[in-house]
């Protein structure tokens, strides 16, 4: 579980730094280096999609370690 933990939360981070660049130098990160709309571009968007599900998560974790 610390594994997909650290995964997930490794790619909501990604994602993060990605729209970062789009939005201060229009510049998508994750296209340049896979292709513009290409198969891995599109998969992996679609896992950081999912780890930002998943990342939604640790705020059970937050409120579990301040009670």
């Amino acid at each position: 579980m610390k594994f997909l933990n650290g995964f997930c939360l490794t790619l909501a981070i990604v994602g993060a730094i990605n729209w970062g660049l789009i939005g201060f130098f229009d510049y998508n990160l994750v296209s340049g280096i896979c292709g513009d709309g290409s198969w891995l571009t599109r998969i992996l968007y679609a896992l950081v999609g999912l780890a930002g599900l998943y990342v939604i998560s640790f705020y059970g974790f937050l409120s579990r370690e301040t009670n």
